[in-house]
């Protein structure tokens, strides 16, 4: 439902090491979807109708064990989301689709500032044709399938954050379940599952990718909702090709997260923390997310 945008698939071994620091392609890390950028009832649709959402997401990390010496990198993404949840019904759920244009900023470093670079443009596109919801007295149910379009302005020697220079698909399946029959505690868990095709810059085949995002929400009000989230995402296969790593890269997040609703404006907000440990074959930062939501 989101775009890779900024659990990052920064890349191990990112640059040329000092001394040698003309450019040289990049190990590719990750699928396109960003862990972290849904989290309480993330699995929870709304009801047929259309829906701006409009990502804002900040990333950084200055910890990158095993990879490149004083790394530091920070980031900005804004991805705008169309959603219409149609009135049709497909298996007795509501269909619906989506589309996700993201731009962004990011800057890095390393090696004590002495390779350093900026980035500014358009990100790879998400396109949801197949959205379906399930709505039950206390269980909500999704799932979707996406197709990533390579429409960003690719490089192999630099990280590969918004555009990753190839074709993906991606399956999603999740549920939220509400505990008390007021529904003011809930519990979900959204799944994603990517494949990728061949980079052809690069002829490397990334590997399969597997993303879980979870979150424990209480409602304090019928305008306001706190809550914890976390993530999960693991490389399930291994690379082919001659960027191709050994290693399957992984990340941990854990955080928290606070929802709001506008009467007045008719606009939902949320914002989330959340800091990652446990890295793998990838940076180990801090994610900031602000996401608002207009129904119209």
């Amino acid at each position: 439902m989101n775009i890779k945008l900024v659990s990052l698939c920064l890349g191990a071994g990112l640059f040329a090491l000092p001394g040698n620091i003309q450019a040289q392609s990049v190990p590719i890390i990750g699928g396109h979807y960003p862990a972290g950028v849904e989290g309480i009832k993330g699995a929870s649709l709304p009801p047929p109708g259309v829906y701006f959402r409009d990502y804002n997401i900040g990333y950084f990390a200055d910890q990158f064990e095993n990879g490149p010496p004083d790394f530091d990198i920070s980031a900005y993404i804004n991805a705008p989301r169309l959603i219409w949840i149609t009135p049709y019904k497909i298996l007795g759920a509501d269909y619906g689709m989506d589309l996700i244009i993201p731009f962004g900023y990011m800057n890095w470093e390393y090696a004590g500032g002495a390779v350093k670079d900026h980035y500014f443009g358009l990100g790879d596109i998400q396109i949801e044709p197949l959205l379906l919801s399930w709505h039950f007295k206390q269980f909500d149910l999704a799932f979707g399938y996406a197709v990533w379009a390579p429409s960003g302005d690719f490089s192999p020697t630099r990280p590969d954050l918004l555009a990753k220079g190839y074709w993906s698909h991606m399956l999603t399946l999740g549920g939220t379940w509400y505990i008390d029959q007021e529904k003011t505690w809930a519990v979900s868990l959204l799944n994603r599952y990517e494949f990728a095709h061949e980079q052809t810059q690069t002829h490397t085949d990334p590997g399969q990718v597997y993303t879980i995002e979870w979150g424990i929400s209480k409602s304090l009000s019928k305008t306001l909702d706190i809550g914890l989230i976390g993530y999960y995402q693991q490389q399930t296969t291994k690379d082919s090709g001659p960027m191709a790593s050994n290693l399957r890269d992984r990340i941990v997040g854990l955080g928290a997260e606070i929802n709001m609703f506008c009467p007045k404006m008719g606009m939902f907000t949320s914002i989330r923390y959340a800091g990652e440990f446990d890295a793998v074959q990838r940076p180990e930062g801090q994610l900031l997310a602000v996401t608002l939501t207009k129904p119209f």
